[in-house]
């Protein structure tokens, strides 16, 4: 974690969040090192013992490797987040001993009101949702409504991303998941992880 004052002499930056920090990054014309995740770029500058080298990398990798924070804040948005996925061969089932959150896609056949019943399938069990994001399938970004394409309505196919909390030990998010698996025309879960209160 760098800042534009006290990093005029560096020189080398190790790092794979270039895309988060595109503006300080290009008022500080430093040289890019990519790596695998950024812990690793901490640990590789703490291991070089170099002075000439930052990392952009959490507050904790400063903490573990004995780096000193020189700022902190240092991506282009402030609320911007980076989600980490664990992925197994086989599903494993999380309790309900803490909070939970699931992650889900699927797609809606188009039609009056499908995306509001989507949706009610988890108010109706008291499910909150975190995040719904929609994103166009590349296999059929654009339909035409009429085979005769003379002036008819043209819309989108869309993927919906969405995150509830509600961990899938819970019979409410099975229920839900079966509600609306029976009017999308593909459904997946992608996850089912415990939640950080402490953030």
């Amino acid at each position: 974690m760098v800042n534009s004052n006290e990093v005029s002499d560096y020189l080398n930056l190790i790092t794979q969040a270039f895309d988060q920090c595109k503006k300080m990054l290009n008022e500080l014309n430093v040289v890019k090192v990519n790596t695998e995740d950024t812990a690793g770029a901490a640990q590789i500058v703490a291991s070089k013992g170099v002075r000439d080298t930052g990392a952009i990398a959490s507050s904790r990798a400063a903490e573990i490797y004995g780096l000193h924070i020189l700022s902190k804040k240092f991506q282009d948005y402030s609320d911007n987040v980076t989600r980490f996925l664990i992925l197994a061969r086989e599903p494993i089932i999380p309790g309900t001993d803490k909070p939970h959150k699931t992650s889900i896609v699927f797609t809606l056949e188009e039609g009056p009101g499908v995306l509001f019943k989507a949706l009610a399938v988890f108010a109706l069990r008291d499910i909150n949702l975190s995040k719904i994001e929609s994103r166009p399938l590349r296999s059929r970004p654009l339909r035409i409504v009429d085979d005769s394409n003379k002036g008819s309505a043209k819309y989108f196919d869309y993927f919906f991303y969405i995150d509830f909390e509600a961990s899938m030990a819970e019979p409410r998010a099975q229920y839900a998941l079966r509600r609306l698996q029976e009017f999308s025309s593909f459904l997946r879960v992608l996850g089912c992880y415990p939640v950080d209160i402490n953030l």
